[in-house]
């Protein structure tokens, strides 16, 4: 017989994994926004020591 726990589980499964990509967005979105907000900074201090063929 299944209960209520066993019916409840896949949908359980599916809100974690959710809120999880919904996470990983977020922080990609912040990552993305300071590299558009200080990326030339970066660079240039790449650039300064050397660095910048990494990138």
């Amino acid at each position: 017989m299944r209960t209520m726990e066993t019916l409840n589980a896949p949908f359980a499964r599916m809100i974690a994994a959710g809120l999880a990509t919904l996470a990983i967005a977020l922080l990609t979105g912040l990552a993305f926004a300071g590299w558009l907000n200080h990326g030339a900074e970066v660079f240039l201090t790449y650039t300064a020591s050397g660095l910048a063929w990494c990138l």
